[in-house]
């Protein structure tokens, strides 16, 4: 059976974000404060990470002005959403996921992370969002 390469990528990820969560002390800052800390444990293990990256959006062939922002993309293949919040609703988290199946859309991904760094213990604010991506 092979693996694809989202989901080896996804777990390198995971490891990360964990190890950027335990080493702040948990949760309690800002969102951008775990980014960059995550962006820094990826790169340290060689991943190559782009930070708020701007994503055109096209509208009947224009391109807006007001492009996507992407807190995190891994080699290109994974979008990291970031969040911080002490609790976030199902009615929220099913928004979360909406917004990252519109990245898909725009960046022609098939693989997202929403991770809520504002959990006490991370693997509970862990949600991975598929489109497309074969078994």
């Amino acid at each position: 059976m092979m693996v694809n390469p989202e989901d080896l990528l996804s777990h390198s990820i995971i490891g990360c974000a964990i190890e950027a969560h335990k080493e702040l002390g948990g949760s309690g800052l800002l969102e951008s404060v775990y980014e960059e800390a995550l962006a820094w444990e990826l790169d340290l293990k060689g991943h190559m990470v782009q930070r708020q990256t701007c994503v055109p959006i096209l509208y009947k062939g224009k391109s807006l002005a007001t492009p996507l922002r992407v807190d995190l993309m891994v080699n290109e293949l994974i979008v990291v959403e970031c969040k911080s919040s002490i609790q976030i609703s199902p009615k929220t988290l099913d928004a979360f996921k909406s917004q990252l199946l519109t990245y898909f859309k725009l960046t022609n991904l098939r693989l997202g992370l929403l991770i809520n760094f504002g959990e006490t213990c991370l693997k509970n604010g862990i949600h991975r969002v598929v489109n497309n991506l074969p078994e």
